[in-house]
């Protein structure tokens, strides 16, 4: 499930969705992350992995968790589709090290943000230093 085209929206699962946001909420005010996984072109997993920055404004996966998480993703037959990460106090928009650091025009990058005790999940697609916001669908398992 790459993203090379503009995607219109992309489906995933309500409950990954909820998992997100309590992940986000339970290492704030460290910024969580992780990767999402897809089956049959919905996100349908949450991998949630060490912020080895322990860092409120910027994170880095542990290698170890990383690439158990990669090989877990290939062997249940997904794929890795988008990397995530929370935004404890600032807005679901990537920043400029967000922008800066994204080199995989097919990846999805979701971004959780916390401002106002109010839970806001948004997917952008990053190319060629820009951000572009992608709607995410959200299906509840009966749906898929």
């Amino acid at each position: 499930m790459r993203f090379e085209k503009q995607a219109q929206a992309v489906k995933i699962l309500e409950r990954v969705i909820r998992q997100l946001v309590l992940e986000a909420k339970k290492e704030s005010p460290v910024e969580a992350c992780g990767y999402l996984a897809a089956k049959n072109g919905v996100i349908t997993y949450a991998y949630a992995l060490t912020n080895i920055d322990a860092s409120s404004e910027h994170f880095s996966f542990d290698p170890k968790e990383q690439f158990a998480a990669l090989r877990n993703i290939r062997l249940r037959g997904l794929e890795i589709c988008a990397a995530y990460h929370s935004h404890p106090a600032s807005p679901a928009w990537p920043s400029l090290e967000d922008i800066k650091l994204a080199h995989d025009p097919g990846m999805l990058y979701v971004i959780i943000s916390l401002v106002e005790n109010k839970e806001d999940v948004r997917a952008f697609k990053i190319i060629n230093q820009k951000a572009q916001a992608v709607s995410l669908e959200v299906v509840v398992d009966e749906n898929i």
